[in-house]
């Protein structure tokens, strides 16, 4: 297809392939975003936008330490001398470099409202006002030393720079971000101190390794802050130009006074909106693909700092709710690393100074190349290495000059009798200059300065002065030109003074890095320690409930209501333990599972709680009868399992590390038998077996050899017809026994009364009466400083101290503990320990 154009007077047509006239200013449209628009420039780090401000700024003279000025004047001049494109782009811009939330360090100083992080805009720009900050200030300083070249603008009424002297590595340290035509770019920020330590490496060894270089920056330092998760993406962006880096927002454990757990969200990814955020937590909870959330909010303040706050329900699972939101939610997000940034590409021809004293460089053009890390510092020092050579050229040319006149002054001063002869006899300023010249072989410049020199120069004080300052100047002249002799002087200054930058302007890192990849949260170690009451009913009910909910009661009364059973449901299980403890479950058949106590549903006192089938994998048949709390998986660490039938087996507990829910065997049982006991020892503890008819059996654990989760164990004591065990504990130095039976009695009594048997032996007597107040449910060792709670079939509970059972003797029957009435009875005995 072609398209046909005519002139206006009727001349010869014009025949152009449309397809080529599309193509071709496409490709120009193209260029021109690409080059004028969406990418920085290597050398200062810069888009052309943000290149126009900042110099713009440095023109209307808004020096860091002067006024602020209205943003629509700053705008105004920017689009009327350099930028003419729309003002929402220039002012979008200027707000940017304005905000602590988006820069790593901010190059505008600004004046009123410019939006915040939760997505508020900024007020419009005959409201705010700003000036340069003092890094902006390091951007531009120097620049009217010739230290880069200057173009024309747009509608060619004054010159703009092509490139700022830029002494600040703004590319590196702020980052940037744009979407051109067929490519983008999406560079991190970092952090100053650790950029100027790398920049000072690579001066100093200019082959150094990027490995190397990552010893000086760790990684990105965004100014949000937040966790970066794995090494692997910043290494790969490091030495590639891209990777993908995963950030998580850091957050806190809290607990109110009533119990509840809330997360608080103090540092977030970069780039994130907090209201975006807190609007989709809220809708994930309406429309429940997140459970356990009462509301989310932002409570974010100048006092405070930033607070997403996450209110969860009772007895919610922290560790769950966050691997949600973490998934489901900006709360985790990956940053893209796209290092694309436009690199001067020299033409044929090498550096060359001209006759005044300037340095001319080859044309050259800018082409997007990805850089890594090395090439990116290499190109700033290059910038940098180009100015510091320019400026000194230019010092040098000005300090010639200066000390041409000065010499020319001396020379008049030494000789001002023929001097103001001679121009006391001219007939004008012009033969005066003209005399002068010949007689002194001056210059037409000091023959001007001689003329305009005035009298009081022939002071002594001034002579002086002169001849100071021409001291003074030969010396920076010297300085100068060995700079311009010596290259590697120039490079050692250009990190000295990217150094004081870092001095000056740098600060600590705010992004935290964690060397493992992104894995589940510890949520332990945002949780409170305190200890918890686990209880499970007949019917596979279980919950848990903070011991300061019991109030200390003494014994012998009724206790208090500890729960809502179903009808025919019954209280068969007490444990207390830490919310940092793992507990382990035995069931009736041998099968052992395990989950963390913080993992248990927390519940009221008088709740139901959460059915075990919810949070083990039990089967149908599978009923809890031992629970045995573990802090971690050793090998070093044993579980002395005791069944009904007096049974015993000796197991190391990292057998059942890989137990968790889906549960692995623990015990081979025979017909008829259950697991009573599962007691953590060291290898070389004593161990006390007590059946429900008050016998007692003290035996030490080296009479039980190690055997595997499979096996079935060995004989542990002897029992009377009828008779089963109904504990066993661990002996403890300078403890006691404290024992209770079903019908409310208990008796406390020392582990001295009784001597070490033989393995298989029948035991001593521990306990008289046991037909008139009840058979023997539950053995505890016990220091005078510990409490105990007692829990009946029905769930009422007593908290008393232990110290409150007087000791008796072995044949003794106890005293009332807990008023119990039929049909309720004595369940579970546990104990809280001072420590704890």
């Amino acid at each position: 297809m072609l398209e046909e154009i005519k002139t206006e007077e009727g001349g010869s047509v014009i025949k152009i392939p449309i397809e080529d006239e599309v193509k071709q200013a496409y490709i120009d449209y193209s260029m021109s975003v690409i080059v004028q628009r969406a990418l920085p420039d290597v050398r200062d780090g810069l888009k052309p936008v943000h290149r126009r401000i900042m110099y713009s700024m440095d023109e209307l003279h808004l020096a860091s330490g002067g006024k602020t000025k209205k943003c629509a004047t700053i705008v105004g001049d920017v689009l009327g001398h350099y930028h003419p494109h729309g003002d929402a782009s220039v002012y979008d811009a200027l707000v940017r470099l304005g905000q602590d939330f988006a820069q790593r360090y901010t190059t505008v100083t600004p004046q009123g409202n410019f939006g915040t992080i939760a997505g508020d805009p900024a007020a419009a720009y005959r409201y705010t006002e700003a000036k340069m900050s003092k890094i902006t200030e390091e951007m531009v300083a120097d620049i009217k030393k010739n230290t880069i070249d200057m173009v024309r603008n747009f509608d060619d009424t004054c010159d703009e720079p092509s490139v700022l002297p830029a002494a600040f590595p703004f590319l590196l340290c702020n980052g940037t971000t744009g979407i051109a035509v067929g490519m983008a770019t999406n560079m991190p920020s970092h952090n100053l101190r650790e950029v100027a330590s790398a920049i000072a490496a690579y001066i100093d060894n200019p082959d150094i390794k990027i490995s190397e270089l990552m010893q000086h920056i760790k990684g990105p330092d965004f100014p949000t802050g937040g966790i970066i998760y794995g090494t692997a993406g910043i290494k790969k962006a490091y030495e590639t130009g891209r990777g993908k880096i995963v950030i998580r927002s850091k957050f806190t454990i809290e607990t109110d006074k009533r119990g509840r757990e809330s997360i608080v969200f103090t540092e977030v990814p970069y780039g994130v909106n907090t209201t975006n955020i807190i609007k989709k937590i809220n809708q994930l909870k309406d429309e429940k693909a997140i459970e356990g959330i009462v509301e989310a909010n932002d409570e974010t303040s100048d006092r405070v700092g930033m607070r997403l706050v996450v209110e969860l329900k009772k007895g919610a699972i922290t560790k769950i709710v966050l691997n949600q939101l973490f998934a489901k939610t900006e709360l985790q997000s990956n940053f893209g690393v796209i290092n694309l940034a436009l690199v001067p590409q020299e033409k044929e021809g090498t550096p060359r100074y001209d006759e005044p004293g300037y340095l001319t460089l080859p044309p050259t053009y800018l082409k997007p190349e990805i850089l890594n890390l090395k090439q990116l510092i290499a190109h700033f020092v290059k910038h940098r290495d180009e100015v510091i050579t320019r400026r000194c050229i230019y010092d040098l040319k000005v300090a010639k000059h200066r000390m041409h006149i000065l010499e020319a002054l001396i020379t008049a001063i030494n000789n001002i009798d023929e001097v103001i002869k001679i121009i006391k006899e001219s007939e004008d300023t012009e033969h005066a200059k003209l005399a002068l010249a010949k007689r002194f072989n001056f210059d037409d410049e000091q023959t001007q300065a001689i003329v305009d020199m005035q009298l009081k120069r022939l002071t002594h004080l001034q002579i002086e002065d002169l001849q100071k300052e021409i001291k003074e100047l030969q010396a920076w002249i010297d300085y100068l030109q060995d700079l311009l002799d010596h290259h590697e002087k120039i490079l050692q200054l250009i990190k000295n003074d990217t150094n004081e930058l870092a001095s000056k302007y740098g600060d600590d890192r705010r992004t935290a890095i964690v060397h493992d990849e992104v894995e589940e949260i510890n949520v332990e170690d945002m949780i409170k320690d305190e200890d918890m009451v686990v209880m499970i009913s007949r019917l596979g009910y279980i919950k848990r409930v903070s011991v300061d909910k019991y109030k200390k009661q003494s014994r012998g009364g009724t206790g208090s209501n500890g729960t809502n059973l179903l009808e025919e449901d019954y209280i068969n299980q007490l444990f207390i333990g830490s919310t940092k403890e793992k507990l382990l479950f035995i069931t009736n058949i041998g099968k052992a599972y395990w989950i963390k106590i913080h993992e248990i549903p927390e519940a009221e006192k008088t709740s139901r709680g959460a059915h075990i089938k919810g949070l083990l994998q039990v089967g149908p048949d599978e009923e809890i009868t031992t629970i045995v709390s573990l802090k971690e998986f050793r090998d070093d660490h044993y579980l002395f399992m005791t069944t009904a039938n007096g049974v015993v087996k000796k197991v190391r507990s990292s057998e059942f590390q890989n137990a968790k829910t889906k549960g692995i065997i623990g015990i081979k049982l025979n017909d008829g038998d259950k697991l009573i006991s599962a007691i953590g020892t060291e290898g070389n503890s004593q161990v006390m077996l007590i059946t429900r008819r008050g016998k007692a059996l003290r035996i030490t654990e080296d009479a039980v050899r190690l055997m595997g989760r499979a096996s079935c164990g060995i004989k542990g004591m002897k029992l009377s017809e009828g008779d089963e065990i109904a504990a066993a504990v661990k002996v403890e130095d300078n403890s006691n026994i404290i024992l209770l039976t079903e019908k409310g009695y208990g008796k406390r009594i020392s582990f001295e009364n009784f001597s070490v048997h033989g393995r298989g032996t029948g035991g001593q007597r521990i306990f008289g009466n046991t037909d008139g107040k009840g058979e023997i449910i539950g053995a505890l060792d016990v220091q005078d400083s510990d409490e105990v709670v007692c829990m009946t079939s029905q769930g009422k509970t007593l908290r008393f101290k232990s110290t409150d059972i007087k000791e008796q003797g072995q044949s003794a029957s106890g005293v009332r503990i807990v008023n119990v009435k039929e049909p309720d009875y004595l369940v579970g005995i546990d104990k809280i320990q001072e420590n704890n």
